[in-house]
């Protein structure tokens, strides 16, 4: 499960959803012939029974669980390319992650850390923040706060040279301003439910460049989501990438898992089990 499941159900998703219409963009189970994979979807996660494309799908290493599998496979992959693709993250840079302990941030803060950058991690909570800091971030902030442009800048000794964003609102205009002059800002989500206009003026202001980033964009791509996939089982296999699971629903129970979704009190990747 993932923000983009409360996003369809709200209709407020990048695509118009066409009822009926089945949730679940990343699944992971054995084909007929008995072979574990795992794979994005458009939709119809949530079934007994899924179709994946063999471009978005893949088969996942003996030593990879089905929840470490499942987790790198939407939330991962973005991660990777957020700092990758987008955002050409360098070793030395300073990174604001934002959401770190939740399914993308949580992955990021490491892969960003494996790249030698220093990671800034936001965070609503204490037990989230104390969770960024375990995965190797340098210093942690309350993404609540009303000051966070200024104690951004101070946790980097300066303005940053990169930053992720998917909240929106007020919280894109605090990180924006914390960028350097030349700042790289890759959006990714709206999970306040506010879309945000940019302004010209504050682009010119610091030569800072916005890109926004969604990850079907890449789907029509036939080596950048085996690539990143490799790298991220490697990781994982390798012990440098832990992904930050948390529980797992029985299919029934997907109205309890939205419910924990929304109110952003957990911590880690929630799954649906289809056999429970």
């Amino acid at each position: 499960m993932n923000y983009a499941d409360m996003h369809v159900r709200d209709d407020t998703y990048l695509v118009p959803v066409t009822l009926p219409y089945i949730p679940g963009n990343e699944v992971v189970g054995r084909t007929a012939e008995g072979k574990r994979f795992v794979g994005l979807t458009l939709g119809g996660g949530y079934a007994e029974q899924a179709h994946v494309h063999r471009r978005t799908a893949w088969e996942v290493p003996d030593d990879v669980s089905d929840e470490q599998a499942v987790a790198l496979c939407l939330q991962g992959n973005s991660a990777y390319h957020l700092l990758h693709t987008v955002a050409d993250v360098k070793s030395g840079q300073t990174v604001v992650i934002p959401a770190a302990a939740g399914g993308v941030g949580s992955i990021a803060v490491q892969l960003a850390k494996g790249i030698g950058a220093k990671v800034i991690a936001l965070a609503s909570t204490k037990e989230k923040r104390q969770l960024a800091e375990d995965l190797g971030a340098d210093a942690t902030l309350d993404s609540t706060s009303e000051n966070l442009t200024e104690e951004i800048k101070e946790a980097a000794s300066g303005p940053v040279q990169v930053a992720l964003e998917m909240t929106g609102g007020p919280t894109f205009h605090a990180i924006a301003a914390a960028l350097a002059p030349h700042g790289r800002l890759a959006v990714y989500g709206y999970a306040s439910g506010q879309t945000t206009d940019v302004s010209t003026k504050v682009l010119m202001e610091q030569s800072i460049s916005v890109s926004g980033f969604w990850l079907p964009s890449m789907f029509g791509d036939r080596n950048a989501l085996p690539t990143s996939m490799k790298a991220l089982f490697n990781a994982v296999r390798a012990n440098s990438l832990r992904p930050v699971l948390g529980h797992v629903y029985p299919l029934h129970e997907a109205g309890a898992a939205h419910a924990a979704l929304a109110a952003r009190t957990h911590i880690g990747k929630l799954c649906l089990d289809t056999a429970g």
